[in-house]
């Protein structure tokens, strides 16, 4: 059986009822109900950083390790790779073998 999944999907749910627009407005005011937040239970955010602030007073620690003996950086990806990734060499110019794969 053929299936057009170009043609609007209608539900019974979706289907208006024929229901009066004061019986429409009693459902709706007591199906929203307030919601009252208890703000001092919330914890603030200030352990969080938002896109754009100014970082200029952090103090970044990374420790860089040189180059290993058997690992080479590859010129198309600039990431430092084991030897047991090299795909080809090119004079000086090491490719992976994700890049040249």
């Amino acid at each position: 059986m053929a299936t057009d999944y170009d043609a609007p999907r209608t539900r019974s749910e979706d289907e208006p009822t024929d229901e009066s627009l004061d019986a429409l407005q009693a459902q709706r005011s007591t199906a929203t109900q307030p919601v009252v937040i208890d703000t001092e239970d919330v914890d603030t955010a200030e352990g969080i950083d938002l896109p754009g602030a100014d970082l200029s007073h952090e103090e970044l620690i990374v420790a860089v390790i040189p180059e290993q003996a058997d690992e080479f950086t590859c010129v198309s990806c600039f990431l430092v790779r084991h030897r047991s990734q090299l795909d080809h060499q090119t004079g000086n110019a090491s490719y992976c073998t994700d890049c040249e794969g």
